[in-house]
Parts: structure tokens; C-alpha cells; sequence
């Protein structure tokens, strides 16, 4: 029994050995030819750079404000006095009573002036010769009064003269309507006894009422 089973056994050992060797073999080969293949030759390398990191850092925009302005320098005095300058003496000056001069005498009255003056209340008033009616008679409506109703009081200021004419007149109140221009060339027309003051005719400002009445 010991003598059939050996064969069996002796196969089982040369197939572990053979499948060994066959695996060794395939082995090598494989070894080999990745060794002496022409793209083993050829290995891609790849490098890596190491990247800078950029810090970006928020810069806060400033505005620089203007610096005070340097004020200029004062210009300097220079004290200039001669050094030869002669002393002055002072002497002591009499005074006469007998040379003061005093105020200068006033000029003599001038009749001239006098007749500049225009008073407003006299002696004697001037006169409407004929009456205020003469005034009245001049002093006519117009048609545009008519048309537009317009009566009432007319004050006219007139200045006589000396020999009694009229040689300034304004209105002081007015109608309208062409009633103020009526009055004064009716007041300025008009001739006056002049009035007095001391027994001498004198320049007097006057007001004339002037009345129109619608009928």
C-alpha cells in the first residue's frame, strides 16, 4: 500500500516546485522588461512651486489737511539816528500882552442878506389884490374832473416877494384830475399887495386854499 501512494505524493511536490519556478520566471520577465523598456526611461517628474501668498491689506484713504500757513516775519526797524545832530536850545520868548491879536471884527450889516430872508409870519400879510375871488374865477374845472367827480380843497404855498409877485408856488395838497396844475398857474398869476414888517415890504411864504365845487 506504502508503494502506490509515493507516485502521488511525488507529484504533488513537483507541481508546488514548478508552479514556483514558473512564477519566479514570470516574475523576472516582468521585471526585466519594464527595466530595459525604452519609456521606463522616461519619468515624468513633476514640481511643485511652492505659491507666495500676497496679503492684501485695506489701506484707509486720508486726507492730509493743509498745514497752517507760516505768517511773515515781521520787517525789522531799524533805529537809524545820526550821531551828529546838534542839540537845540531852547530860549525862553516873552510874550506882550499888547500883541495878542484878538478876534477879527464882525463886517458890517449887509443889507443884502436881509432881503434873503423869507418869513413866514409879518406885520403885515400880503394881499390878494381883487380879493381871493380873483383866484377863484382863474382856478376853472376840467373836463376830466367833471367826468370823474373830483372837487374838494386845493392848497397851493406861494412865496411874494417885495413888490408883490409870486415867484414860487407848490402844491401842499392836491386834487388830481389837472386841478393841481389850475391852482398854481391861478396862484402864480396872481399879484399881491406885499407884506410888511417894520413899514419895509419883505419876501412872506403863504398857503392859498382853492375850493372846487361840482354844481
Amino acid at each position: 500500500m506504502s508503494a502506490l501512494k509515493r507516485p502521488v505524493v511525488d507529484l504533488k511536490s513537483k507541481y508546488k516546485r514548478s508552479l514556483s519556478v514558473s512564477f519566479i520566471a514570470s516574475l523576472s520577465i516582468l521585471i526585466i522588461a519594464f527595466k530595459f523598456s525604452p519609456h521606463s526611461k522616461e519619468v515624468a517628474s513633476i514640481t511643485t512651486t511652492e505659491q507666495e501668498l500676497i496679503h492684501v491689506e485695506n489701506i484707509i484713504n486720508t486726507i492730509q489737511k493743509p498745514g497752517k500757513p507760516i505768517p511773515p516775519k515781521a520787517p525789522q526797524i531799524i533805529d537809524v539816528t545820526p550821531d551828529d545832530i546838534e542839540d537845540i536850545e531852547l530860549q525862553d520868548v516873552e510874550i506882550d500882552e499888547n500883541d495878542i491879536i484878538g478876534p477879527p471884527d464882525l463886517p458890517p450889516d449887509n443889507p443884502l442878506i436881509e432881503e434873503d430872508i423869507i418869513f413866514i409870519a409879518v406885520e403885515h400879510m400880503p394881499e390878494i389884490l381883487g380879493g381871493i375871488t380873483v383866484i377863484q374865477e382863474k382856478a376853472h374845472f376840467t373836463e376830466i374832473a367833471k367826468r370823474s367827480g373830483i372837487e374838494g380843497k386845493a392848497i397851493i404855498e406861494a412865496i411874494v416877494n417885495e413888490t408883490g409877485d409870486v415867484i414860487d408856488a407848490k402844491v401842499i395838497k392836491g386834487l388830481g384830475g389837472g386841478l393841481n396844475e389850475v391852482s398854481l398857474n391861478a396862484v402864480i398869476s396872481t399879484r399881491f399887495k406885499p407884506g410888511l414888517q417894520r413899514g419895509k415890504p419883505v419876501k412872506v411864504r403863504i398857503t392859498i386854499p382853492i375850493k372846487f365845487v361840482l354844481k
